[in-house]
């Protein structure tokens, strides 16, 4: 019944179909509610926006941030039992060490055999730049203020003393940039200068992707001005499910638990989702609902031979043959791959033909 009555009323639902009332059984008869795709109303004021396209430039100091960002990800340590060596930074000490504050034991302050890298900040300021220096198997005495704005308010401005033991030192080791671990890190062999032109070069993508987000963004706002954009609640929800499962993910990527982060917050996941996604799933709806209205409006074609072009860019950018086998696999005409990307183009179009250089 609901299939035909859909077909009959020619209604294309967004969301499945939710019961709200039996009037009779015999003949059956209900009430059903569903959510439609939005009527989305544009001024015609659209066509007189016009804004300021996003430069993006690399300099040199963040290429060689991120080269020394690889460089710490794939830093050795190596064990010194020679007790003459003295510990630098970036070197690994092992060690025990309690907090005093007029002579007392301060809570949560000792630790036992804790691995610490020299400068990576993760202590208090000034507990690591007062072990360099040391030798394996010195013990320290030094005085540490907290900072006023530390994150943990039981200890926050305290003047205290710190004895520390050096268990254990290791030397870092740094990797040589050499063609064959470059290709290790990239699939390609490149010596060192070619290698510092892929990070620019991939820097630059980065950048460029998150002008181009920005860039949607200022669009969808001011064309929020003009429009009207009625969006239901299943959509929202959808949006807001996809968008916690990306938080989540991300989450994951750097080994942190959204039960701990939501903690934390001192919230649960539904004010959460409320409160901190909600909004911006609003707004991300309400700017695919635009842009597909203005890809109607301009009638907007994407050529296969530009998607071709934009297919064989996403490939280059891989070398493992198993992964450029697969992305070939997917991005064939008709597949879903294909056709969202095609639709992400559209949208492409729409949000440059709005900014000049």
């Amino acid at each position: 019944m609901y299939r035909n009555a859909l077909k009959t009323e020619k209604i294309m639902p967004v969301a499945q179909g939710e019961i709200k009332e039996i009037i009779s059984q015999d003949p059956l008869t209900i009430k059903i509610h569903i959510e439609v795709f939005p009527d989305i109303v544009i001024d015609k004021k659209y066509k007189d926006i016009k804004l300021k396209k996003k430069k993006t430039t690399v300099k040199a100091d963040e290429v060689k941030k991120a080269i020394e960002d690889i460089e710490k990800r794939f830093t050795k340590f190596e064990e010194v039992t020679d007790k003459r060596s003295k510990a630098k930074m970036g070197d690994r000490v092992t060690i025990d060490t309690e907090g005093f504050e007029d002579g007392k034991l301060l809570d949560n302050t000792s630790m036992k055999d804790y691995p610490l890298v020299l400068g990576s900040n993760i202590l208090v300021p000034g507990f690591e730049e007062s072990i360099v220096g040391s030798k394996l198997g010195d013990e320290l005495e030094f005085p540490v203020e907290f900072p006023s704005d530390y994150h943990n308010g039981d200890f926050a401005g305290k003047k205290s003393t710190f004895k520390v033991k050096i268990n254990k030192f290791e030397k870092a080791v740094k990797p040589e940039f050499t063609e064959e671990f470059i290709e290790q890190l990239r699939g390609q062999k490149l010596d060192f200068d070619g290698f510092k032109e892929l990070i620019k070069s991939e820097i630059k993508d980065t950048k460029d992707s998150n002008a181009r987000m920005e860039e949607e963004a200022e669009l969808i706002e001011e064309l929020l001005k003009i429009s009207k954009v009625e969006v239901g609640a299943s959509m929202i929800k959808e949006q807001i499910e996809r968008m916690f499962s990306e938080i989540k993910q991300n989450m994951a990527n750097d080994n942190v638990k959204m039960s701990d982060y939501l903690e934390s917050l001192k919230m649960d996941e539904e004010q959460y989702k409320e409160t901190n996604i909600k909004p911006h799933a609003i707004k991300r709806v309400q700017g695919e609902l635009l842009l597909h209205k203005l890809a109607e409006l301009e009638e907007v074609k994407v050529e296969d031979k530009e998607m071709q072009k934009e297919i064989d860019t996403i490939i280059s950018k891989f070398q493992a043959e198993d992964v450029v086998s697969r992305l070939k696999e997917l991005y064939v005409p008709g597949n879903k791959y294909y056709e969202e990307l095609r639709q992400r183009m559209s949208y492409r179009k729409i949000i440059d033909s709005f900014f000049t250089a």
